[in-house]
Order: structure tokens, then sequence, then C-alpha cells
């Protein structure tokens, strides 16, 4: 036992005498000490800075439905205001009208005043849910509109009834008043004697 006591003191001794030729000035425990407490940090660190491994990533793709908005000239003010896409489309909606007054607006996608104008024309559709209002679109109509004197956009008529058309003329959203004045001539309280007259003597049915 005592032998192995000494074996172990004489490595001990062998192995200081070694960190004592690499770093002198200290005594050999310190020494041994300073190197263990060396190597321990430098496992530390590089345990503390070993780089992780990177967990696999999963993309998740989500799509969220967008509901298309209706462009400017496909919005109604409500069951009053119609859209008329043919010549009898416009024939039947004069006949059916009977002597409610309709108005009629001529309009072009395109169009920045008619554009401009639109919203105001609901606002007085929703004012008036006793008047007929048609929305007739310039280039879905050409040949109709061409026969019915459509010249400028947007172009509005009045007709009611037995006295067929009353009035007619082009309107900005500046000068919106004379719609206004139109209504409050031709809305009044009346009977009309006969068929409604529609278009008058006019002929779109072959169009």
């Amino acid at each position: 036992m005592a032998d192995v006591f000494r074996l172990s003191s004489s490595l001990l001794s062998s192995f200081s005498s070694s960190l004592s030729f690499l770093q002198p000035g200290l005594a050999p425990t310190q020494k041994l000490d300073k190197r263990i407490y060396s190597v321990a940090n430098w496992d530390v660190a590089r345990l503390a800075f070993r780089p992780r491994k990177r967990l696999p990533s999963f993309k998740v793709n989500a799509r969220v439905a967008e509901t298309e908005q209706p462009k400017w000239w496909e919005k109604n003010a409500g069951p009053n205001m119609i859209d008329i896409h043919s010549t009898q489309e416009f024939l039947g909606a004069l006949s059916q009208a009977g002597d409610k007054l309709v108005i009629v607006e001529f309009y072009g996608t395109w169009c920045a005043s008619c554009r401009a104008l639109f919203p105001k024309l609901c606002r007085t559709a929703e004012e008036h849910p006793e008047i007929l209002f048609l929305k007739v679109n310039f280039d879905e109509n050409k040949p109709m509109c061409k026969n019915l004197n459509v010249k400028v956009l947007p172009y509005f008529h009045f007709y009611r009834g037995a006295d067929g058309q009353l009035e007619s003329f082009s309107c900005s959203l500046a000068k919106f008043q004379k719609i206004k004045d139109a209504i409050l001539t031709h809305n009044t309280a009346r009977c009309s004697i006969g068929p409604p007259k529609g278009v008058g003597d006019l002929s779109l049915e072959s169009l």
C-alpha cells in the first residue's frame, strides 16, 4: 500500500513538474489547479457556444378569400334602381312602370363625370322609392342610345305613363339641381289615361 502511495506521489510530482515547465513561477499544485480550472472553463465555454441544431421548420400558407367588391356602376340603391342590358329590357321596364315617373340614366363605365354623379343619384333614388331609375350602359347599348339621340354622358331621360318622354338633358354633379327640379315638376300625383307611351313613335324593337 505504501508502494502504491509513493508511486502516486511520484506521478503527481512528475505531472506538476511538467506544468511548472510550461508555467514557471507557480507552485506545482497551483499550476495543476489552474490548468484544471482552465480546461474546465474551456469545456464550459465550448458547450455554451456550441451551435444549436436547427429544427425543421414548416411553412403554412394561409389563403384569405377576398370577396371582390362590385364596381361603381354595378352598385344599386335599391329595388327601384334597375340595370338595363338590352332594348327589350328597356321597353319592358317602361311599359311595366305604369304611372310611375321613370328616370333613365345613360352612362359610361369610363366616364369620370358619370362616376362622380352616381353616388348622389343613388341617394336620390333612396329618397324617392316611388320613382323608377333605369341605368343604361352606353357601350352595351350603342344602337339604342344612338336612336335615342344620346350624344353626351351622363344623359337623362324622364318618362311617365301615357305622357311618354317628358324631358331629356345632360347633367353633371355640379348641375345636379336640374335633376331635382325635374323631379319636382314631373313627380306630381296624377292618373294617366291610356297605356304607358314609353318612347312614343320611336321604333326600337328591331335593335
